[in-house]
């Protein structure tokens, strides 16, 4: 079962706001913030896919970057990747290499890819999976269901001016 906790949501509700700022920026609405096995958050990141012209600018990759470079293999492997949307399989395969230990994300690349189907998106250049196809040794957690609404909104408000 997927239950969320406060914490959970008070997490994702940051997502949220991060991927409102990178909608504000005129970028794709996906925000991540990284939290430790203690619960204080390290790190955060948004989208910057068309502000930097490079495809690989997702928060997750960035912040399991970022991981990589500041936190032992025994706190990624406590630490909580919370975001607004689950993880490509680029972001995905980075959050595994690094050892980074849970996932919790508002909205699947099922829902995604739903929503963007009936607004008339063409398919992304690379296949979308779920996360633990792609790491299966990540614990995971989502969608929300609370969240989902919130979620297509934004993506909706970014392909209306692009479509």
């Amino acid at each position: 079962m997927n239950a969320f906790t406060e914490n959970d949501f008070d997490h994702l509700g940051r997502c949220v706001e991060l991927a409102r700022e990178a909608l504000a920026a005129g970028d794709e609405p996906f925000g991540s913030v990284l939290v430790s096995g203690d619960g204080e958050v390290l790190a955060e990141d948004r989208n910057r896919v068309v502000a930097t012209g490079d495809r690989t600018q997702h928060p997750e990759i960035n912040l399991a970057r970022w991981a990589a470079a500041n936190m032992t293999p025994e706190e990624r492997a406590r630490a909580t990747v919370y975001t607004s949307g689950e993880h490509c399989p680029m972001c995905a395969a980075g959050h595994g290499w690094v050892g980074l230990g849970h996932i919790v994300y508002a909205a699947s690349s099922a829902q995604l890819g739903e929503w963007l189907s009936v607004l008339g998106v063409p398919p992304p250049v690379v296949r979308t999976l779920p996360i633990q196809d792609v790491a299966p040794q990540v614990h995971v957690r989502g969608p929300v269901p609370e969240l989902e609404t919130t979620m297509r909104e934004l993506h909706e408000e970014y392909y209306a001016s692009r479509l």
